[in-house]
């Protein structure tokens, strides 16, 4: 196996145990003759979340999969999230894109970033750095490495007052935020319209903000996402509480323009809509937003 390969394997396998969603999607669309094994599910991109602090953030965590072979691609911005993001595209089509985001830690309040560097400004050094990249094992372990100590109830709930963002990564760390499936490339219910459908029937809920499903200005990047599941998380103080952990999107990559006349069969990634929109994107966010997981 690639070493890439195992770094996905590492990424994933916790991912899958904490999100019950992805079992109940994956053996209903065996069930359903939606797929016949779960191999031809493709993966159109994961997404990480990160701080933007000094030793920390995009500049580090990327490094990882820059050694690995993809290709840093569009950045984006999110005002009202405080947000920047890069998308990564893969060595070879069989992996999936990347996504990785940055909270803009000089964007928030005084008080919020004094809390933030309380739990990083002891990691003095980028702790990639001091990692052997070429060890796909030693890799796969950092991704669940805690790097700061857990928070009290009382710090997250602070955090959570001005960025929900900031306090799903002050919990949840470097873990995978949400993988998803590429709707497009399914023989049947191969729309959101249909795949929404099938997965409401099955009692997956979805989110709503911007409407259950999220449209590019050129109308070819189409998105829907889960709510993300809740959590029994264990904080400093002793306090355990419920709160949002990861989710499963949904991607439809519609044709370019100019390839519009393939049929099915022809079509490859190359003649579909790549990257990402930023307006969407800021809608998936919320999927761990308590607007969202309340509902």
């Amino acid at each position: 196996m690639k070493k890439l390969d195992l770094i996905m394997n590492a990424l994933f396998t916790p991912y899958r145990e904490r999100v019950p969603d992805v079992e109940k999607i994956v053996s209903n669309m065996l069930s359903r003759g939606i797929i016949s094994d779960e191999k031809e599910i493709e993966n159109d991109h994961v997404a990480f979340r990160t701080m933007g602090v000094p030793n920390l953030g995009i500049a580090s965590f990327e490094k990882i999969f820059l050694h690995y072979g993809y290709t840093k691609m569009d950045a984006y911005f999110f005002a009202t999230k405080k947000l920047d993001a890069f998308w990564y595209a893969p060595p070879s089509p069989e992996y999936p894109r990347i996504f990785i985001s940055e909270l803009r830690l000089q964007d928030l309040s005084h008080k919020s970033q004094e809390l933030i560097h309380h739990f990083t400004h002891k990691i003095t050094a980028d702790p990639v750095d001091a990692m052997d990249l070429d060890n796909a094992s030693e890799v796969g372990t950092f991704f669940h490495r805690p790097l700061w100590n857990l928070p009290t109830l009382e710090q997250y709930e602070t955090l959570a007052a001005e960025s929900e963002y900031a306090a799903w990564v002050i919990y949840n760390r470097y873990y995978l935020n949400h993988y998803t499936i590429s709707v497009h490339q399914l023989e049947q219910y191969n729309t959101l319209e249909k795949f929404n459908a099938f997965l409401e029937e099955i009692g997956i809920v979805l989110n709503t903000s911007g409407g259950k499903i999220k449209v590019s200005p050129d109308g070819l990047l189409r998105q829907s996402s889960s709510v993300a599941k809740m959590i029994s998380a264990e904080f400093a103080c002793g306090s355990s509480q419920e709160i949002p952990g990861s989710y499963v999107e949904f991607a439809e990559r519609l044709p370019l323009p100019q390839h519009a006349h393939l049929e099915t069969y022809q079509l490859t990634r190359k003649h579909r809509r790549e990257g990402f929109e930023a307006g969407n994107a800021d809608k998936i966010f919320e999927s761990t937003f308590r607007e969202q997981t309340q509902k």
